[in-house]
């Protein structure tokens, strides 16, 4: 439809994050620095360590979108309608940001561990309670391999009964040199010895998914979640991987963007790039994608603009 869409995204661990996460920006708010401009439409702005490992990879994966990072994420919104004229808002991860009212909300439940022991941070893995599934329009069951249990279904219609559920699962589509040109198959693995590593949220589906890729996994790695890696740990990392019989090593494209530019691995190093598969609730899902792009009273509540709460 033409519409100009703009991401909408914290930042997190960017250099502008861990700033105004510092004590006295926090306490003085207006001290908080102003919106960042990853990508214009047109061309990215800023590496991944300045704009944060996720909001790199959408600008570069999303080439005619634009990319705006900030932790008040009002101010964002209101910049990416004054200087691009921005038809449309998405926020990443944006489900609790209740300061912005949006058309509808998207919210994603890993399949395979949807609400851990039903509590909040720190003493679960929620980040706000499991009847707040009532604000959801659409849920997005991930890792969604097999037909969900009975009761994630029971418990997500105690709390929603409007709300589709779309299923979804991660397929790999290629292998791609990290720092490089150099793009492979996925039957690129099958008679490798092949090392992994990874500083995500949770690493388990990434290292099953190359597991059942390669001839044998020889060694593996976890890191912290957005884990920015020196030259000197990779060093380390590698040469034991490489004692331990590996002759190939495998990241996300998630790590691959927080790895230096300039580092030289003694093994080949790929990452590997994966992908959103619906396999069911295509319908619903398309749904959701006309419910942005074009709105309607009957479709989506409330009516366009936003709403932004100061």
């Amino acid at each position: 439809r033409g519409l100009k869409v703009a991401i909408l995204s914290r930042g997190y661990k960017s250099k502008q994050d861990i700033e105004d996460r510092n004590f006295r920006n926090l306490f003085f708010k207006s001290r908080i620095q102003k919106p960042k401009v990853v990508s214009n439409g047109v061309e990215v702005l800023m590496n991944s360590e300045e704009a944060g490992d996720e909001p790199f990879m959408l600008a570069k994966n999303l080439p005619g979108v634009v990319v705006i990072t900030g932790r008040d994420r009002v101010k964002s919104g209101r910049f990416a309608i004054d200087r691009f004229k921005a038809d449309a808002l998405i926020l990443d991860d944006g489900f609790q940001y209740l300061s912005i009212r949006g058309r509808m909300n998207l919210l994603l439940v890993d399949q395979t561990n949807p609400f851990g022991n039903h509590s909040l941070l720190p003493r679960g893995i929620l980040r706000e309670p499991v009847s707040h599934l009532k604000r959801a329009s659409y849920v997005f069951l991930t890792k969604s391999e097999n037909d969900p249990e009975l009761n994630l279904l029971e418990t997500i219609r105690k709390y929603n009964d409007q709300a589709e559920i779309i299923r979804c699962v991660h397929k790999p589509k290629f292998f791609r040199e990290v720092n490089g040109e150099i793009e492979k198959g996925l039957s690129f693995l099958y008679e490798s010895f092949v090392g992994v590593f990874c500083g995500i949220a949770s690493p388990r589906g990434f290292e099953q998914i190359i597991d059942r890729m390669s001839g044998e996994l020889r060694f593996r790695r976890r890191f912290l979640d957005h884990h920015r890696y020196e030259a000197e740990e990779l060093d380390r990392m590698f040469q034991q991987a490489k004692n331990s019989g590996a002759d190939i090593m495998v990241t996300t494209e998630k790590d691959a963007v927080r790895i230096p530019v300039s580092y030289k691995p003694i093994l080949p190093l790929f990452y590997v790039r994966m992908e959103i598969e619906i396999v069911e609730g295509f319908e619903d899902f398309q749904e959701a994608v006309a419910g942005i792009c074009f709105p309607t009273k009957e479709r989506l509540k409330p009516a366009f603009p936003v709403s932004f709460k100061d």
